[in-house]
């Protein structure tokens, strides 16, 4: 079981209703990675957070294509979500790439109805919690984050991130609710988000960030398009769990 686990946080300055642009943008992000074990990509990193599902699904293939090809060509495991038709239904589907085949799919939980998701998009009923290299790992995605019984930590994962298309009136909240999900869960957290501007005129100014379990930021969050690569330490989660063994008196939900 590797000691360390290396977590690329790609923020890409996302290009809304642009897959072709946003191809190119991610591609050379990704390659500025020398060396990892995780890369994360934001919601929807093809399209942007759009509810126009119908004109960017078709493009999803293509994109998950070129995941499955960085995963060949930087060795690591890729993961960002993507627009997906199946049968009637759109889901914002977040895939786990890992050799060039996916391993790992989520569809989110919580679907953002303030936007209208909600009615655009079908919610998934199903957590996400797989093991790589022998960590647990948790992937959710954006409007997750507000909801802490859905990824409370009974299933003793390690990593627990979140990727994003989250705008600046509400940063403060996802600055404020990653580091209370690394506190509550002792688990190390990773929030991806992205930069830019919307075709709304909404502003992104991504804070990217890494969390200990103690709710330390690793980061200074990112306020540009860039690419953070962490080295994240088993030790630190077994001796801060041992320090502190709060999860033994965690609750547990049943959900409906």
């Amino acid at each position: 079981m590797p000691d360390n686990l290396r977590v690329s946080l790609v923020q890409q300055e996302l290009v809304w209703h642009q897959p072709d642009q946003n191809f190119d943008r991610v591609q050379a992000l990704i390659n500025s990675i020398e060396e990892t074990d995780l890369i994360l990509l934001p919601e929807m990193w093809s399209s942007g957070y759009t509810m126009q599902a119908h004109k960017f699904a078709k493009r999803s293939a293509e994109a998950l294509e070129l995941m499955k090809e960085w995963s060949r060509s930087k060795k690591a495991l890729i993961s960002g979500s993507l627009i997906v038709k199946e049968g009637e239904s759109y889901y914002n589907r977040l895939y786990v790439v890992d050799k060039g085949a996916v391993i790992h799919t989520y569809d989110k939980r919580h679907l953002f109805a303030y936007a209208g998701e909600d009615r655009i998009y079908k919610a998934g009923d199903k957590q996400l919690v797989f093991e790589y290299k022998g960590w647990r790992i948790c992937g959710n995605i954006c409007y997750d984050l507000r909801f802490p019984v859905w990824s409370r930590n009974t299933m003793d994962y390690d990593l627990l991130f979140y990727v994003a298309n989250w705008p600046n009136p509400r940063l403060q909240a996802w600055d404020t609710l990653l580091r209370a999900r690394s506190i509550e869960n002792m688990s190390y957290v990773v929030g991806v988000n992205c930069f830019g501007k919307d075709v709304w005129d909404n502003e992104y100014s991504g804070h990217s960030a890494c969390y200990d379990a103690l709710g330390q930021a690793l980061n200074t969050p990112l306020q540009k398009e860039a690419v953070v690569t962490h080295t994240i330490e088993r030790e630190h989660i077994t001796q801060t769990r041992a320090k502190f063994p709060f999860l033994i008196d965690r609750d547990q939900f049943t959900f409906t």
